[in-house]
Formats: structure tokens, C-alpha cells, sequence
């Protein structure tokens, strides 16, 4: 099976065989393939509200490559999800012929409810047995974030998707480099107000673990583990405290870009932006109560993949 994560900064492939729906529900996926670019589809989408012609072309050259990926492995399914830049956009409809000419099949535009059941589904599988229920789990990506609510057993009790992420945090504040401390106070209130209208929806404050997905939440904890390279074995289920989210997150936003590119786990596409994604992460844990949170390397990605079982009989 295949699976396609389209979001406002990148775009993620995962191509895996799929354990029979008998094994378990803890049975792994078994990898052949993960990739990721950064393409900043949702470039300038808080602002103009249309997909750049530029970005879409940077999602077209990266496409391309997957759909031959996907070929040489063989993949019996595909399916490519959509997020929130596709979501936002008026101009979708260029975006989508793009992708049906260049994969062969058309990018499901998913709502916010489904992003947020797809990573609380990647995320749960496989997370240690100490992890305490209820969890919150996370999902910060580029132009929005998701909250679940859950369990193993169960699965989701209540999720939201909310309009702060690194990329519209980034181009809505945080313009100069490095970010005046007006911009970021600024930023911070605006990401407060949303995760505020968040958890009185999402019970996130009675939860006992939070997960945190994406690349703004491993990267964190790379830095916070003093990692040289990005190692997603030992970033994947590492606990980290509140303490040294908030040391990462003051040392991010007193950096240039360039500074923050010379950082040894820091992917070059993730430099302008991850100080707006540390915020979000800190404020989270902040507004929710939380002393530690989990990082997880599985996420809606993997979440698409499982989507794609079929069911047992």
C-alpha cells in the first residue's frame, strides 16, 4: 500500500505491506519506504488565499518522483491525503488536476475532523505500554494543528483541528529574523486563543499523556536530546519535559534562520518555521497542563496506510 501525506510545509510517502487484519491490533506495519520533502504548499495561503503556482510546481517535481517509487515497489493501493493549505485554497482545483495528471489518482481533501482521526490512529499503534490514558495527541503541522482525545481501546473520544501552525504562525507574526520579542508575544497570544478554544472542545486537561506528531515536535526533541544527526529510532517514543520544550523553544526564537540551519538534526526546509512550531508545542503544554510530552515518528501518515487494511472477515 501506498500513502501520500500532503500538508502546508511537506509531502511524505510511505509505502508498506500491511499486516492481515488477523494479526492484531498491535501488529507493525513493515516499511519498504519512507520519504520527505519540503515543498511549502501552503506559501502564502494565509495571506492571498490561493496556492502559489510556484508551490504547486515544487509539489508536482516531488510527486513525480513518489508516483515512480510507488511504481518500482509495486503498490496495489494508493491513497493521497490533503491537508490544510488544500483546504484553504480557492485555486484547489488546479492543485487537484495536478496531482490526478502526475499519480493517477486524485488527492482526497481531507476536513479536519478526518486529519485529526488519521494521526490519533498512526500515532496510538505501537506507543508503549506506559504511556497513561487518556491521551492527547497532537499534530502540529504547517497551517494547522490537531487535538485527539482518546485511547487505545476505544480510539477517539473527541478531536478539533485549529488554524495555528508553523508556516501561518511564522508568515502571520513572526517577520523579522530573528523574531522581535513583540512579534512572538504576538504570536504566543494568538496561538493561547486557539489552543484555549481547542480544549474546550478537546478534554485535553484530563488527559495523562500527550503525544506530540510532526516535524515541529521531533525536531524539538532531537535538540532537546543534544542528538548530532537525526535519529528517528531514538527520537521515536522519547519522553521530554516541559523545562527543556520551553529552553528549546527561548533558544529557537533568539536565532536567525541561518542560525538555526546550523543546528545538526535541523532539515534545511524546517529552519525559517520551527520557531513558530516550538511555540506551539510549548503553549500547548502550557494551556493543558502537561509536564512531559511524548514525541511519536508515526503519525497521519501511518494512519493513511492503515486506512487502507482491509477488513477482516
Amino acid at each position: 500500500m501506498a500513502a501520500i501525506d500532503c500538508g502546508t510545509n511537506s509531502i511524505r510517502l510511505l509505502v508498506a505491506d500491511l499486516p492481515d487484519a488477523s494479526a492484531g491490533p498491535q501488529a507493525p506495519l513493515v516499511d519498504l519506504t519512507r520519504r520527505m520533502e519540503i515543498v511549502r504548499l501552503g506559501q502564502g495561503v494565509d495571506r492571498t488565499g490561493r496556492l502559489a503556482p510556484e508551490a504547486i510546481e515544487r509539489t508536482r517535481v516531488a510527486l513525480a518522483s513518489y508516483a515512480a517509487d510507488i511504481e518500482k515497489w509495486g503498490a496495489e493501493r494508493v491513497r493521497m491525503c490533503a491537508t490544510s493549505a488544500s483546504r484553504d485554497a480557492a485555486n484547489a482545483a488546479d492543485f487537484t488536476e495536478m496531482v490526478r495528471a502526475t499519480l493517477g489518482v486524485a488527492p482526497e481533501v481531507v476536513s479536519g475532523d478526518e486529519e485529526a482521526r488519521l494521526s490519533f490512529t498512526g500515532a496510538v499503534r505501537g506507543l508503549p505500554a506506559d504511556a497513561k490514558e487518556p491521551l492527547l495527541v497532537v499534530d502540529i503541522g504547517g497551517g494547522s494543528t490537531e487535538f485527539v482525545v482518546g485511547d487505545r481501546a476505544g480510539g477517539v473520544r473527541a478531536a478539533i483541528s485549529v488554524d495555528i501552525g508553523c508556516v501561518r504562525m511564522t508568515e502571520r507574526h513572526l517577520a523579522a529574523d530573528p523574531p522581535t520579542p513583540q512579534q512572538v508575544a504576538a504570536a504566543q497570544a494568538d496561538i493561547a486563543a486557539a489552543v484555549d478554544r481547542a480544549l474546550a472542545v478537546v478534554p485535553g486537561r484530563e488527559a495523562a499523556t500527550l503525544v506530540g506528531l510532526a516535524g515541529s515536535v521531533t525536531t524539538v526533541v532531537a535538540i532537546a536530546q543534544g542528538l548530532e544527526e537525526y535519529d528517528p529510532e531514538r527520537i521515536h517514543h522519547a519522553r521530554v519535559s516541559y523545562e527543556s520544550v520551553a529552553r528549546v523553544t527561548a533558544d529557537l526564537l533568539s536565532r536567525t534562520s541561518a542560525q538555526r540551519l546550523a543546528i545538526p538534526v535541523m532539515h534545511p526546509g524546517r529552519a525559517d518555521v520551527i520557531g513558530a512550531g516550538a511555540l506551539v508545542l510549548r503553549v500547548i503544554m502550557e494551556r493543558a497542563g502537561m509536564p512531559s510530552v511524548v514525541a511519536s515518528e508515526h503519525d497521519i501518515l501511518d494512519g493513511i496506510a492503515w486506512s487502507l487494511q482491509p477488513a477482516s472477515n
